[in-house]
């Protein structure tokens, strides 16, 4: 139970980006299921009118590129005139994969890709709608869409890792600004998540059939990992990492960060 005991995912008022697919698509049928209506925005309209429909008239679609300001700002006024009145929570989910080079190899452009989706899609989602959240009064959630990838460090994944180890530093500083305003900040990082991101993202084949492996023996599916994160945020928690071994890895990056970098790099030069 979070600050003035209340369950923050339970009757909300909830945006969702990335919500045409893969988490966002689950977190936003898990809210409904909660009684709660949801915006499902996605860059792909036609994919954000699918999750809608699945759950019925309490859904709206809407097309947003996070990586536009212009876009979020639009979305807020959309979300606001379809409540009447600000959201209840807001989910900074939408994502894009890219890996498979090392730093200097990697494309600039994948660069920039990479991170104006996934670091400045939840700057920007916080940019807008912090405020109106803040402002509003009452019990409400922003929860930020990060990876274990923001700790792991794992070579290969460069803008990856730098895109989600901004938005949990994003979402740590957020936290510390919200305290005591009713508005609880949590950051989800998990390891696998049986999504599409392999197939939409930048990876090299070889990488792509190396994770598709692992995510088949140790991923979660997408429903489990966003009812495990709302429990959190109803919790009260900043940090959701749902399976074990992130948790571990946290830990041990943690307290010995020197034996778990060279680690990483050895694991990684016996794998490839």
């Amino acid at each position: 139970m979070g600050i003035f005991g209340t369950k923050r995912s339970h009757d909300a008022d909830a945006v969702v980006t990335g919500a045409g697919s893969g988490i966002g698509a689950a977190f936003a049928a898990e809210l409904a299921a909660r009684g709660g209506r949801v915006v499902c925005s996605d860059i792909d309209e036609g994919a954000a009118h699918k999750t809608a429909a699945a759950i019925g008239d309490r859904a709206l679609a809407v097309g947003c590129d996070v990586s536009r300001i212009d876009d979020m700002y639009r979305l807020a006024e959309e979300a606001q005139s379809w409540f009447d009145g600000p959201p209840t929570l807001v989910v900074n989910n939408a994502g894009v994969g890219a890996g498979g080079q090392t730093i200097g190899a990697i494309d600039l452009a994948d660069w920039t890709w990479v991170l104006n989706v996934n670091l400045w899609g939840p700057i920007h989602g916080c940019h807008v709608f912090a405020p109106i959240l803040r402002d509003a009064g009452r019990p409400a959630g922003i929860i930020n869409v990060a990876s274990a990838a923001a700790f792991g460090a794992a070579p290969g994944m460069a803008a990856y890792n730098v895109s989600k180890a901004g938005t949990l530093s994003l979402s740590e500083t957020l936290a510390a600004e919200m305290s005591g305003t009713g508005v609880n900040v949590t950051v989800l990082c998990p390891t696998f998540v049986k999504t599409n991101i392999l197939e939409s993202g930048r990876i090299p084949t070889k990488t792509t059939l190396r994770a598709e492996q692992l995510m088949r023996w140790t991923g979660f599916s997408a429903d489990r990992v966003a009812r495990m994160c709302l429990d959190t945020l109803d919790r009260g928690g900043l940090y959701c990492m749902p399976q074990p071994e992130a948790r571990i890895g946290w830990s041990i990056k943690r307290f010995t960060p020197t034996v778990y970098t060279r680690a990483a790099g050895l694991v990684t030069r016996v794998t490839t």
